[in-house]
């Protein structure tokens, strides 16, 4: 049983690492379909920092504040993997567009541009441009939940995630690759907002285009790297 004494020691670390919380959620939020509200992810993360105050193990070398930020943001990746705000027939479409990249690279040696993914899927390129918007609104996620989540991914018999596969050796060159082999402004664009962790509007202002025309760079360059690392499993 805990101690009073031990009760009020959790209770000031609830306090002091709310704020830790709402602003990770904020940052979360940017990256993020309208739909999924700030409050949804505050609660998440609450129920993740209640689980650090719970699980935390000084002797394990980690200071209390790395380990309730890791358990605080997998909360909140949790509670993401349990929406599904894209249509069936979205998804069937990024899967669409992901094969006609890999059929393209594999017939043309080089990453397609955007006329001739629209011509192999016989639509107009308007049409081609939408769909790139539709499917992005599920993608805006960190950026190994996004490979973990899209496409076919890779498994093994530890069934470890693919980003965790990613991470080790050939598939972490891999990985690499794909991202060098990207065109100029879409490695630019994943730059900026992978690592710089810029939101959309701040990358449309870098690459001076609208942040539509970013979700649509984005999207593409997703599928590009899906590709990749299909044809590597």
């Amino acid at each position: 049983m805990y101690t009073a004494q031990g009760r009020i020691k959790q209770s000031e670390l609830l306090t002091q690492y709310m704020p830790l919380v709402r602003r990770q959620a904020l940052t979360l939020q940017v990256r993020l379909p309208a739909s999924i509200e700030l409050d949804d992810l505050i609660q998440a993360g609450m129920v993740g920092l209640l689980e650090a105050l719970g699980r935390f193990d000084a002797t394990q070398g980690a200071t209390f504040a790395t380990f309730a930020s890791q358990r605080i943001r997998g909360a909140m990746m949790d509670e993401l993997r349990t929406r599904d705000w894209l249509p069936r027939s979205v998804r069937r479409s990024a899967r669409a567009v992901d094969s006609a990249v890999r059929q393209l690279e594999q017939q043309l040696g080089r990453a397609p541009e955007e006329n001739e993914i629209a011509l192999h899927l016989e639509m107009p390129l308007s049409e081609y441009q939408q769909l790139l918007n539709d499917t992005n609104s599920g993608q805006l996620l960190p950026f190994e939940e996004l490979v973990a989540d899209g496409g076919e991914p890779v498994s093994n018999e530890l069934g470890t995630s693919p980003f965790e596969q990613l991470l080790d050796g050939q598939q972490r060159q891999t990985l690499i690759d794909a991202i060098e082999a990207l065109p100029e402004r879409e490695k630019l664009l994943m730059a900026l907002y992978y690592q710089e962790e810029l939101n959309l509007k701040e990358v449309g202002a870098v690459l001076g285009v609208t942040e539509s025309r970013v979700s649509q760079l984005h999207s593409q360059a997703v599928s590009r790297l899906r590709a990749r690392l299909h044809d590597s499993a």
